[in-house]
């Protein structure tokens, strides 16, 4: 924590200078810095804070020989032991961009109206979590389903460590339930594909060939105009040697929506290279490692029981409409940590 301070007062002794705000965008990445580095130490005092009290509370209890305050104790060691816990999984959060923003697409699978339902409700329960994160959600492209739901929709978190965090929430997602659109009441089960990237704001090192792409220009329509900038020129990037599709419909002009979609392409390229690297590197230890871009992460199985299944970890919950309501940091850190254990058998 000393090291902290130290950063917060340098930090804090660079914006008093006079040309602090010359150069625009590096003061407002100083400011970002600045910001989480006073969350962290706060949340340190807050616990430091928490384990004072619950001691005092403690030593009352035994002076008082009082058994009425131990539910009251228990009550603040489990906020402390959930504080706790979200400081450790931060510290998993050790990779290239994991502090930076993240760039969501969900697309509905085969299933027509049940799977755009259900891309609907992945799409609220991202934004609830975000939310409760404090984090902020812009949407940059989106397409309505043909009767209801959502076709496909991309779209930004903004806060510390977004891209650390819903890097757990890649692949597929299945639901399973009695169709509200199906007169019979017959069980369905319908597909969303998630893919996740780092918003990355700096030029990465990937060689992107002009005659590579193919960029095409389209009006925003659709009730989902509601959601963007209607006047807006869209622009969609396809990456031919891939098959990588970008598209971007959200910002001011043709001009910036090419900019975001360029820059979401190359976050994209270079994933896809990493990944290589990563299985190169599992080929050679003779691990077989599934890296699935079209994997099957998740279950959520609303009848004719409940329950949410990660099949990565094994976490679960039976709370299937907390979940849906946003409640996903416990699978986001079943993950984290099962990543940091993979990683660490990997170098073994």
């Amino acid at each position: 924590m000393a090291n902290k301070e130290k950063r917060i007062e340098e930090l804090e002794r660079e914006m008093e200078a006079p040309d602090f705000w010359d150069n625009a965008e590096e003061s407002q990445k100083k400011m970002k810095e600045l910001k989480y580095m006073k969350d962290d130490l706060q949340t340190y005092k807050d616990l430091e804070s928490q384990m004072e009290d619950m001691e005092t509370m403690i030593e009352m209890g035994y002076e008082e020989n009082d058994p009425d305050l131990i539910p009251e104790i228990q009550e603040m060691l489990d906020e402390f032991e959930k504080s706790f816990e979200a400081i450790r999984v931060k510290t998993l959060l050790a990779g290239e961009y994991d502090s930076n923003d993240a760039i969501v697409t969900l697309h509905a699978g085969a299933g027509g109206t049940e799977s755009c339902d259900w891309a609907s409700m992945l799409y609220r329960m991202y934004t609830r979590w975000a939310e409760k994160k404090g984090f902020a959600v812009e949407v940059l492209d989106y397409l309505d389903g043909e009767e209801a739901g959502i076709k496909s929709v991309t779209f930004e978190v903004r806060g510390e460590n977004a891209y650390g965090y819903l890097k757990s929430e890649k692949g597929v997602h299945r639901l399973v339930r009695i169709s509200p659109f199906n007169a019979a009441g017959k069980r369905q089960t319908s597909f969303v594909s998630c893919d996740v990237m780092p918003d990355i704001e700096e030029d990465v090192d990937i060689e992107v060939r002009d005659e590579d792409l193919r960029i095409d220009t389209y009006r925003s329509s659709g009730a989902g105009g509601q959601h963007i900038n209607k006047t807006s020129s869209a622009i969609r990037i396809t990456h031919l040697p891939t098959g990588i599709v970008v598209q971007c419909q959200n910002e001011r002009s043709q001009h910036m929506n090419k900019d975001k979609a360029m820059q979401m392409l190359k976050a994209k390229l270079y994933l896809l290279k990493q990944q290589e690297n990563e299985e190169k590197l599992s080929g050679i230890r003779g691990e077989v490692k599934e890296i699935g871009w079209g994997n099957q992460i998740r279950s959520y199985v609303l009848q004719p029981y409940t329950m949410v299944k990660d099949h990565r970890t094994n976490e679960e919950s039976g709370n299937v409409d907390a979940v849906l309501d946003g409640n996903i940091d416990p699978f986001i850190n079943a993950y984290l940590k099962w990543s940091a254990l993979s990683k660490k058998d990997l170098q073994n």
